[in-house]
């Protein structure tokens, strides 16, 4: 296992997508190094390492090429670390289930935020609550047919699809408070809701969830850089 001067993340920690990496980070137990990146003004460092995307996460790993994207991170890191806490199901099938939800969760789901973020006007914005509550519906019965019972997507322990969800719960809570409006709650997704409070107090997750304070701050950012649509 490398040492943290082989392992450095490139990100910034109001990113969910960064946030899944120091969480999968921390279930196995690998040291790293974290540097910080000002999305607003990108260090050269990483326009060179990602020069497709140009964002974060990016993976740089002793002296192999530069990973970038979320999950192809975490993925790789489940395949070089095999025996600590692997987060994949080896059943082939299952396997295949886990990654169409999570890329349910980051193509569908959570993209309705910002899109709530930038919608003008009342009604438009309940429109898009309403499909971000429609969404966790989806979300709870997934969660019942994953965890068969037991308290997390993977059954007994963290797997797959809480670390792909898991990273969103920060910007859930935030969303919700600053939106009066609850897309888990007791009534229409009581599993879910059971699973949010879990995660939330993990230990390989609760020193990696963002603040209110952080996340306000890149959300300003956002309001700065992509504004709202106009009305």
């Amino acid at each position: 296992m490398g040492n943290s001067s082989d392992i450095k993340l490139l990100g910034t920690a109001a990113s969910p997508f960064v946030n899944r990496v120091q969480f999968v980070f921390n279930l196995k137990s690998i040291e790293y190094e974290f540097v910080n990146e000002n999305l607003a003004c990108k260090s050269e460092l990483l326009l060179t390492s990602n020069p497709v995307y140009k964002k974060v996460p990016v993976l740089l790993y002793a002296n192999n090429p530069p990973l970038a994207e979320s999950l192809i991170i975490i993925e790789y890191l489940d395949e070089i670390y095999p025996d600590i806490h692997p987060i994949l199901p080896s059943d082939p099938l299952d396997k295949a289930n886990n990654r169409f939800w999570a890329n349910y969760i980051d193509t569908k789901f959570f993209p309705l935020f910002e899109e709530l973020r930038r919608t003008p006007g009342k009604e438009g914005k309940e429109a898009i609550k309403k499909q971000i509550i429609e969404g966790s519906e989806l979300l709870e019965e997934a969660f019942v047919k994953f965890s068969k019972g037991k308290a997390y997507f993977g059954g007994d322990d963290l797997g797959y699809l809480d670390v792909v969800l898991g990273c969103y719960v920060g910007w859930i809570k935030f969303v919700e408070k600053n939106n009066d409006f609850k897309m888990i709650d007791e009534v229409r997704t009581p599993k879910l809701l059971e699973w949010t409070n879990r995660i939330w107090s993990h230990e390989a997750l609760k020193d990696v969830i963002p603040g209110s304070e952080t996340l306000m701050n890149f959300y300003m950012m956002l309001q700065t850089y992509k504004p709202p649509r106009a009305a």
